[in-house]
């Protein structure tokens, strides 16, 4: 078992590299389309503003986003798409930190499918335990190294369609395996990304498929992993649930919700939120450095306009 500085930890600048091809099926399709949930039809629009001019928002957003954070990355540790679907599974109702503390102890006594469908109970839920929810996620964890093992021969399917036969694993799941260990774009839409995406007026949907779905039809496919980074890093950071950090935000020209928290720049700056696993003390100070800069951007052009 290697150290857990070897792990990967997605890739910071550019599209995620795939693994070594050993723990990746033989055919590997393109990127599944967001399944349909009624009519054909446009993300709406906000008041007055076309859908070109949405797209057109939509994308000024992620370039500005990219800019943000270049470093955007799946902040679970892995290494080949058996650990990331694992660990996905394990990050439900817990933060992608505490996953990474456990992970490795997990992966050094279970390495693979095979190894964790002969798991005994009690030691997995005892691994686990710290991620919240052990019991079912136990439960979850036997019955999905099983079925990789029994219908696909213990090597985790590369399809968004099988993935999601997998016990515990729905659309989210599978799109965070697929663009990240396979390389197949996908839309990850978790509670963040739902809320940003509602926000940024790109959306009016609560529903993850048909969040999804409108928001596929605002970027190239070829983006879609990417933006989902980025749009989970932001909402983790700036653009929070209860007090979003409008006037440190980067975006705050092209949002239809700013206002919506603290605007006062200096303010907005002591609401940011960071939350590094030990080890990542460089990656902290870069963050904190590019947010406050966007805080005192923000603070610079309301000086102007006074």
């Amino acid at each position: 078992m290697a150290d857990s500085a070897s792990r990967r930890r997605g890739t910071p600048v550019g599209a995620p590299v795939a693994p070594a091809p050993a723990e990746v099926s033989a055919e590997v399709p393109a990127a599944a389309a967001p399944a349909e949930t009624g009519p054909a039809a446009s993300p709406p629009a906000r008041s007055g503003e076309s859908a070109l001019a949405l797209k057109r928002r939509a994308r000024r957003i992620n370039r500005a986003l990219a800019e943000q954070y270049p470093y955007a990355h799946a902040e679970l540790d892995f290494r080949n798409p058996f650990e990331l679907l694992v660990a996905t599974v394990l990050s439900a109702q817990t933060t992608d930190v505490t996953v990474n503390l456990i992970t490795p102890l997990l992966f050094s006594r279970y390495p693979d499918a095979r190894a964790m469908a002969e798991a005994d109970t009690a030691e997995l839920e005892a691994i686990i335990k710290p991620t919240g929810f052990f019991r079912a996620k136990t439960r979850n964890l036997l019955a999905l190294a099983n079925r990789v093992v029994d219908e696909f021969d213990g090597v985790v399917p590369g399809r968004l369609e099988d993935l999601v036969t997998l016990p515990g694993v729905g659309r989210k799941t599978a799109n965070v395996v697929l663009g990240n260990a396979f390389g197949i774009p996908g839309i990850t839409v978790d509670t963040h990304f739902g809320r940003l995406a509602r926000r940024f007026g790109w959306t009016e949907s609560d529903d993850p498929v048909r969040i999804e779905s409108d928001v596929a039809e605002l970027f190239e496919p070829r983006d879609w992993t990417m933006l989902s980074h980025r749009v989970v890093f932001h909402g983790r950071r700036v653009c929070h649930s209860r007090k979003p950090a409008c006037g440190a935000c980067a975006v705050a020209n092209w949002c239809p919700s700013f206002g919506s928290g603290e605007t006062n720049p200096a303010k907005a700056a002591k609401l940011l939120k960071y939350e590094l696993a030990p080890g990542n003390e460089e990656l902290l100070a870069k963050l904190l450095a590019e947010t406050h800069r966007a805080a005192e951007i923000r603070m610079e052009s309301q000086r102007r306009t006074q």
